[in-house]
């Protein structure tokens, strides 16, 4: 189990999905067995001794870890989607970008009062979205017991606004 081989196969795009933006491709990790392996026991490895109660995951990379984090841990799994997603009575938290606004949501019903849940997603870059998704999960009731990210881009500063929370980066692109 390696670090260093989870980030040597993550591939980087140039200006995708607009010029300037450097994406982050994971499928590479996700498409060997062993990577996609390592990086889920790697992900849910903070977590083992204080286990949630279920995993959060935001749409739509953070559902592939998320999904394997939660069964990993042997915990149920909540999909935060891209607004008008979800079937159901829903919560919903707006958020800005550099270059408007956006929305995500959560099935109303989703968390229990009380209940410990683990934020999974694949990278945090300015932490807009990962700040919105823990909104909606204190909104419902629960707390959140950890932020769990595959990569992390430090210079955006994404941390801020997340400080008070467990926010753990397998890896960190100073």
């Amino acid at each position: 189990m390696s670090v260093e081989s989870l980030a040597q196969a993550i591939r980087d795009i140039q200006d995708f999905p607009k010029p300037g933006i450097v994406f982050k491709d994971i499928t590479p990790v996700l498409r060997d067995a062993n990577l996609f392996e390592d990086a889920v026991n790697l992900m849910a490895q903070p977590w083992t001794n204080t286990k949630p109660d279920a995993v959060a995951a935001i749409d739509a990379r953070g559902f592939i870890l998320g999904g394997a984090v939660a069964y990993k841990l042997g915990v149920g799994f909540i999909p935060i989607r891209k607004e008008g997603k979800l079937p159901w009575d829903v919560d919903t938290v707006e958020y800005e970008l550099e270059y408007g606004t956006d929305s995500v949501e959560m099935h109303s019903d989703a968390v229990a009062s009380g209940q410990s849940i683990l934020l999974v997603d694949d990278l945090l870059a300015t932490g807009g979205t990962a700040k919105a998704a823990v909104e909606l999960i204190e909104k419902s009731g629960g707390k959140v017991a950890g932020v769990q990210f595959l990569i992390e881009l430090c210079f955006l500063n994404g941390r801020v606004g997340l400080e008070k929370y467990n926010v753990n980066s397998l890896i960190e692109e100073k």
